[in-house]
């Protein structure tokens, strides 16, 4: 499944104004928010951690790493150009998990 494809399958970001990604130590070590060039990040890493419990586990970003299909090989040709494909490259060869916390929209 193209990257395309793969963010059609995901859950809406439409109530989402941004996620932070929280480290072992409870440090917010990214935050992606809902704007162009990195909705699709967000929707993305939403739906990896609706489907892992809210966590992002070395498991979890090796699915992400999949999920963002043809820009994963662009990302590890040009190190520092996709900085979210970065991360689960990063995450996928550890052992950490980290959690994500969603902002919403106000009601």
């Amino acid at each position: 499944m193209n990257f395309a494809d793969r963010l059609n399958s995901l859950p809406s970001i439409d109530h989402l104004v941004s996620l932070d990604l929280i480290d072992p130590n409870k440090n917010v070590v990214a935050t992606i928010e809902n704007k162009p060039g990195k909705a699709g990040s967000l929707r993305l890493y939403n739906g990896l951690a609706a489907k892992h419990g809210g966590l992002i586990t070395p498991a979890a970003a090796a699915e992400g790493i999949e999920w963002f299909a043809e820009h994963t090989e662009d990302a590890r040709a040009n190190p520092g150009k996709h900085p979210n494909i970065d991360r689960l490259i990063e995450w996928a060869a550890g052992d950490a998990t980290y959690s994500v916390k969603l902002h919403s929209t106000a009601a």
